[in-house]
């Protein structure tokens, strides 16, 4: 919205600061990154503006070496693992949390999302000593778990804030008319909701790619992950590769949250919100 002809000059003082703090503010969060992106290109082993050349080699060591590649490899294959479990288990949760007649609602919900409000450190501290008495220390099948404590409370959200707006009388019509409850669920539910669905999934997904500390704490080195791999790189020699690692790894939020945000548009489109 512009600033109003009949405003007062304190007024538009006022709106124009306003602009102008919210700029420095966004600036000063993101002049990290702006810093990072261009130190990838370097082309010296060493950390220097203005720089002497650019260069391609830190991305070719990044996706050509093995040491990186099997990282990321791991990464992959932990993410992808992580949100198919908790996008299915946040759903359900979502779902029978969205029934009218839910006991201690509030009680269940509070459960649920507290991972995301528990320190990590502590939480990777309680399943280090869980996962050692059980036997799933140093396991692919414990990193998974313990990455899907931490991501489904995200699936439990989105899916929860969807359902919000979802009108059950479509399936208590459809079950008048004789549908059975898997009928109703892939064609009025699921469709309705997926959306949110693939919200959660990708930041489910977010989540385990970028974590580390619960990666430090269960994986071993057959389980480094991308992110253990750069705290790793960043704690024994400082390599530039880390600044592509970290580029790539900017690049792929920025296409989590578009897609998120496109999707929150759709979600509203189909609840006939009108999005500006």
């Amino acid at each position: 919205m512009a600033a109003s002809t009949y405003a007062s000059p304190m007024e538009k003082g006022w709106y124009y600061m306003h602009r102008l703090i919210c700029g420095a503010v966004l600036l000063f969060l993101i002049a990290p990154i702006l810093v990072i992106i261009p130190l990838s290109f370097n082309s010296v082993p060493f950390f220097t503006y203005p720089m002497p050349g650019l260069s391609l080699r830190w991305y070719e060591e990044f996706f050509l070496t093995n040491r990186w590649q099997g990282a990321l490899h791991n990464s992959i294959f932990v993410a992808v693992s992580v949100t198919l479990l908790s996008t299915a288990l946040g759903t359900l949760a979502a779902l029978g949390l969205s029934r009218p007649n839910f006991p201690w609602r509030t009680v269940v919900m509070s459960l649920l999302i507290s991972p995301i409000v528990v320190p990590l450190v502590i939480t990777a501290v309680a399943a280090y000593f869980f996962y050692a008495e059980v036997g799933l220390l140093n396991t692919y099948t414990g990193l998974i778990l313990a990455h899907t404590t931490i991501a489904t409370p995200f699936v439990v959200i989105t899916v929860t804030a969807t359902m919000m707006a979802f009108d059950h009388s479509l399936t208590r019509a459809a079950a008048g008319l004789g549908a059975p409850p898997i009928t109703v669920f892939f064609n009025i539910i699921l469709p309705l909701i997926l959306p949110g669905m693939i919200s959660g999934a990708l930041f489910a997904f977010g989540t385990s790619f970028d974590e580390v500390v619960l990666a430090l704490f269960v994986g071993s080195v057959e389980q480094r992950t991308l992110p253990r791999a750069m705290f790793s790189g960043i704690r024994e020699e400082i390599s530039p590769t880390i600044t592509a690692a970290a580029t790539v790894l900017i690049l792929f939020s920025i296409a989590m949250l578009t897609t998120v945000e496109l999707l929150r548009r759709r979600s509203e489109r189909l609840r006939g919100i009108r999005t500006t």
